[in-house]
């Protein structure tokens, strides 16, 4: 049996920054692309790695939800810094909205990456997500 992917662009979310999609289905697996600091007019949530990690997380959820999935069911994030210097802030932020949402302090597995720049030079922080989703 083949399993084609669909794409989407959640309305909740922003319009693409270029020619992707937000998120991809392929059977039970929801792949949320790279979310960043950017409310839906793609304004960013602020300067600081606290606000554009809730950001991020916000949209990832949005993303998730859209496809009958949620954070409950992540099984893996990347995320991406633009600055070491930002690391324990990122946690801080992370650990502050993990509380919330894995009350149960069993959290997904999270790779985190420090690049050189993202798309945009106001953007700090991008974290895309791999869950699934039940059929």
């Amino acid at each position: 049996m083949t399993i084609l992917p669909s794409y989407h662009n959640p309305p909740e979310l922003a319009e693409p920054l270029s020619t992707y999609t937000h998120v991809a289905q392929a059977g039970n697996l929801v792949f949320v692309a790279g979310q960043c600091g950017l409310r839906k007019d793609n304004s960013v949530a602020g300067p600081d790695v606290t606000s554009q990690t809730y950001q991020a997380y916000e949209n990832i959820t949005k993303a998730l939800i859209s496809q009958g999935s949620s954070l409950r069911r992540v099984v893996r994030f990347v995320t991406y810094l633009v600055s070491a210097d930002d690391v324990a802030e990122f946690y801080a932020a992370r650990k502050a909205f993990f509380a919330a949402h894995y009350a149960d302090g069993e959290y997904p597995p999270n790779t985190l990456l420090i690049v050189q720049g993202l798309v945009r030079p106001d953007l700090r922080v991008e974290i895309d997500a791999t869950a699934y989703r039940d059929r």
